[in-house]
């Protein structure tokens, strides 16, 4: 980082989702309590997959990654939050302002991680014959490390375009954490490149395995309606249903969070925010277990195996 960019701001204020002091508490105990449960609920769904051999199968080894980038994500963002709410304070130290924008970019691993578990359900309902030779353990570990390394190489490319740039004197961000749109605004310099960057790597990143996505569930579709089963429609909806659901939660706020950051809704922003860093990473346990079998029998044979210990 050049020297008058180290000069001019040694730390940031973060303005998101602002806070009555008589709320402080109120807010803490509710934002800490999703914190916990974030970890908490994400730690259990990685134990399960680990612990029962009937969860080692390609599916489950992408959902175990999906909650360890939860619990990474959340942990970036929520325990900076956290202490602010404690401390009656808004800043944060221009370090951690840059770590907290290089690893929200690792979100991304999300987008690749519920393509693979799309392509997972297709080979397993549009060609069951060979699912064991499409979906080789090979295959699955190769999927998960160039997501990783994708990603890696996404928060790279944007650091080295944010180096070159020049700090303005104001240094208050307008929303909840360092996002990289709102850490751009706070520059003097021609941002052009970083735009166009963000805009390029978007769409390798988030829209390229969204319309995977909808093609691969659109031949399962296909698949089923020719099918014409009960049973198979069933059957489907059931090992589906949670993914669709995961898909149109985590997509959903990606949408809000980008097309809301570009109003001037600081009520929106705030909602936004929270349903991005907290909630989403929250939910995802429940949806995964709610209507799974497996897992649910998972945690019954680890219950019964502590009480009866």
């Amino acid at each position: 980082m050049r020297r008058e960019n180290q000069s001019s701001v040694s730390e940031f204020l973060l303005l998101g989702f602002p806070i009555q002091p008589e709320q402080q508490g109120m807010f803490y105990t509710l934002f800490l309590a999703m914190y916990l449960t974030t970890l908490l609920g994400n730690l259990l769904i990685i134990l399960l997959i680990r612990l029962d051999s009937r969860l080692h199968t390609p599916m489950y080894f992408f959902l175990s990654h999906l909650a360890l980038t939860d619990i990474c994500f959340s942990s970036v963002t929520a325990p900076k939050m956290l202490m602010n709410m404690l401390m009656q304070t808004q800043s944060i130290s221009y370090a951690g302002c840059i770590c907290q924008e290089i690893f929200s970019l690792f979100r991304g691993v999300d987008s690749f991680l519920l393509t693979s578990v799309a392509y997972d359900r297709y080979v397993a309902i549009c060609h069951p014959l060979h699912y064991i030779r499409m979906m080789r353990q090979g295959l699955c570990f190769l999927l998960v490390f160039v997501s990783w390394v994708l990603c890696s190489a996404v928060a790279l490319l944007h650091t080295l375009l944010l180096v070159r740039l020049s700090f303005l004197r104001n240094n208050t961000i307008h929303h909840f954490f360092c996002n990289l749109s709102a850490l751009l605004k706070l520059f003097s310099s021609d941002t052009t490149i970083n735009q166009l960057a963000i805009l390029i790597v978007g769409s390798v990143v988030i829209t390229l395995p969204f319309i995977c996505i909808l093609v691969s569930y659109g031949h399962i579709g296909a698949t089923i309606l020719r099918r014409l089963s009960i049973k198979g429609i069933c059957k489907a909806l059931s090992t589906c249903g949670s993914h669709l659901f995961v898909i149109s939660l985590y997509y959903g706020t990606i949408i809000g969070l980008y097309f809301v950051l570009s109003s001037n809704s600081n009520i929106g922003k705030d909602v936004v925010s929270v349903l991005y860093t907290l909630v989403t990473p929250m939910l995802n346990p429940f949806i995964y277990s709610l209507r799974n079998r497996d897992i649910k029998t998972a945690l019954g044979n680890v219950l019964s195996r502590l009480f009866l210990v």
